[in-house]
Order: structure tokens, then C-alpha cells, then sequence
């Protein structure tokens, strides 16, 4: 008997959850209007939300590192056939491209974009980039009106802090000495610059990927173009540096040599010019001494040239070489926002809410509602 029961009751069971998403269906389809009607008043607020957002313009460069196995091995192919030998410089030590977006977004990095020169599509804006994310960037209506109580408390704070210490924090940048610090304005226009560049690397061809979104698309370009230039340079000058100041001091050795050479070989020209003739042993001695200093000083000069040309050709084979797959163009469409995507969003999320108000919410509520009711009529 109770295996007949629950034969009865799995059919019945099935059948009761059927009829009853049938029955939600006749209920969204009862409220059919209601539906479109908050559906409506979302397209309307979509639109005024997608059209109230100021557009943004995307720029994106790609830049292909070089090989250095195959760099490094046609520098040493040339530098041997020269007699010269660098398998000194293979173990130099190098950023890794995972670190490139830490750079980008490093402090001092930042802080060298303020003073970047940039230009309007239309000219109407000519100044620095400081000034642009400072006086020039447009803001929606309703973060203005979110952001209020926040200024407003910020200004109520401000009225309470000392006439000095304001002073201090407003001193501009150019005229601090020491570490690197900033104002609060000047922090705020850095973070401004940082959410606004994007830099992404492939871990395995090492390809770089730099975006930045700015409200202008010429100065969205500029921007990309420089901070491309500024890493580039940084690499280079990080990869190079230790090469470079090699190079400096076997130059300075290069000259001393070079003049040590010339005033010993002037003074063995000197002493046999005016010693001709005379067949002295004192004399023959001396005019020896003065030509195996000749010859020493000459060897010391050889070995510092070699060591000046293997010097250049290190500097050389360890500077990066970039190149440009992807260059900064100036974007002819707006990348964001999206007012499609919005508007889709908006309309789904309004949908699934008032959906879940005619299901489930509008009957808890009305239960609700009446409980207290129910008790008092108990009592």
C-alpha cells in the first residue's frame, strides 16, 4: 500500500508544478500592461541616464618588444669579428613586461604627465594636462549630485583645520625640495590620470598594450602617444644605465690614455731629436727608458680603445627595440558609453523587478498588511 501511495503522489507531484508555472505565466501575462508600463519608464530613464554620461574616447598602441636572443646574437657575431667579445653582457639584468603596468602607474611616472601639452579637436582647449583633468572634464548630473554631500562635508572639515598647515599642503610642486609629495589636488589629478590608462602584456610574446580614454580624441591620442614614449624611454634608460655610466668612465680612462701616449711618444721624439749623433751610453740608456715608456703607455692605450669599443657595442646590444604594431590614431567614434548596453540593462532589471513584485512581493506585502488586522480582530 505505501508503495502504491507514492507511485500516486510523483505523478501528482509533477503535475501540480506544471500547473503551477502555468498558472505564473497567466498571472505576468495577466499583468501584461503593468509590465510594459515600467518596462516604458525604463527606456525613458535609460536614455536620459546613457545620453547624461559625457562620452569618452579610447586610443590603443601596440608595441612588439625585440627578441634578445636574436639581437644579442648578431651584436656578438659582428663585436667577434671584430675581435671584441661580449658574452659579459648576457647576464644584465632587465624589467620584466609584467612590470610594465606598475611603471605606468608608479608616482613619479604620473607626475611626469602633468606638464604633457595637449590639444582640443576643436581648439578650444590648448593647455597642459594637469589643467585639462582639473577644469575641463565633464562630469553626469547625477554623480554631481551624488558627490555633493561629500564636497559639502569636505568644505564643513576644511573650515576647521589651521591657516598654516593649509599653507603648507598648497605649496605647488615645483618649489619642494626633497621626496617626492604631493597636495591633495595634485593626488587627486594623479589617481584622475591612472584610472584613465590602461596597460595590459601578453605573458608569452611579451606584446604590450596600452589604452587610455580621455573626453577628447585628440587628446586622447597625444596622451597615449607620450606615455608610449615615456616607457619606452624608461626601459631604455633602466636597461642602459649601468652600460652608459661604463661607457662614460671608459671614455674618460680612453682620453688619459690617448694623452698619456701622445706626451710620452712627443718626449722620445724630442730627446732623439736633440741627442743625434751622440754615442753615449748615459744617452743610449735614457732614449731607451723614453721608448719602452712609449711602447707601455701605447699598450695601455690599445687596450682601453678595445675596451671603448666593446663598451659602445654593449650599449647597443642591450637597448630595447620597439616595435610599433599598432600606432596612436586619433578614434573617430566614442567608446563609451555604451547606450545600447544601458538601455538593455535597464529594461532587463526592470522586467525581472517588477516581475518578482507581481509573483511573489505584492502578495507578502498585502499578507502583511493584514496580520495585524487579523490579530486585532482575535483579541
Amino acid at each position: 500500500m505505501a508503495e502504491e501511495k507514492k507511485e500516486v503522489v510523483s505523478p501528482q507531484g509533477t503535475e501540480m508544478q506544471e500547473i503551477d508555472l502555468i498558472e505564473l505565466a497567466q498571472k505576468l501575462w495577466a499583468e501584461r500592461r503593468l509590465i510594459l508600463k515600467v518596462c516604458g519608464i525604463a527606456v525613458v530613464v535609460a536614455l536620459v541616464v546613457a545620453f547624461s554620461i559625457p562620452k569618452e574616447y579610447s586610443t590603443t598602441v601596440t608595441l612588439a618588444p625585440e627578441m634578445n636572443s636574436r639581437a644579442g646574437s648578431s651584436m656578438s657575431t659582428l663585436a667577434a669579428m671584430a675581435g671584441i667579445n661580449l658574452s659579459g653582457s648576457k647576464g644584465d639584468d632587465a624589467l620584466s613586461p609584467e612590470l610594465y603596468p606598475d611603471i605606468v602607474n608608479s608616482t613619479p611616472f604620473l607626475v611626469d604627465l602633468f606638464d604633457v601639452q595637449v590639444k582640443s579637436l576643436d581648439e578650444k582647449i590648448d593647455t597642459t594636462l594637469y589643467n585639462y583633468m582639473a577644469e575641463h572634464q565633464r562630469s553626469s548630473w547625477f554623480s554631481v549630485v551624488l558627490s555633493s554631500p561629500f564636497k559639502a562635508l569636505g568644505w564643513v572639515a576644511s573650515l576647521f583645520k589651521k591657516d598654516k598647515d593649509s599653507e603648507e599642503e598648497l605649496v605647488p610642486l615645483g618649489e619642494r625640495e626633497g621626496v617626492l609629495s604631493l597636495t591633495p589636488d595634485e593626488n587627486g589629478i594623479m589617481n584622475a590620470i591612472k584610472g584613465h590608462i590602461n596597460v595590459m602584456v601578453d605573458e608569452k610574446s611579451g606584446v604590450t598594450t596600452l589604452t587610455v580614454l580621455m573626453q577628447d580624441p585628440l587628446i586622447s591620442a597625444t596622451v597615449t602617444d607620450t606615455v608610449m614614449h615615456n616607457l619606452q624611454k624608461y626601459i631604455t634608460d633602466y636597461r642602459t644605465n649601468k652600460a652608459r655610466h661604463d661607457l662614460a668612465f671608459t671614455e674618460q680612462l680612453y682620453a688619459e690614455a690617448k694623452a698619456d701616449y701622445e706626451k710620452a711618444q712627443q718626449a722620445y721624439a724630442d730627446f732623439v731629436d736633440s741627442n743625434q749623433n751622440i754615442i753615449r751610453q748615459s744617452v743610449m740608456v735614457e732614449q731607451e727608458r723614453l721608448q719602452n715608456e712609449m711602447n707601455l703607455t701605447y699598450q695601455v692605450y690599445t687596450q682601453v680603445a678595445q675596451q671603448l669599443q666593446m663598451a659602445k657595442a654593449k650599449v647597443q646590444e642591450i637597448t630595447p627595440v620597439y616595435t610599433v604594431v599598432q600606432p596612436a590614431t586619433v578614434p573617430l567614434r566614442a567608446a563609451k558609453p555604451s547606450k545600447v548596453l544601458i538601455l538593455i540593462g535597464f529594461v532587463f532589471l526592470a522586467g525581472v523587478g517588477c516581475s518578482c513584485w507581481i509573483l511573489f512581493l505584492r502578495d507578502m506585502v498585502k499578507d502583511w498588511r493584514k496580520s495585524p488586522s487579523d490579530v486585532t480582530q482575535q483579541a
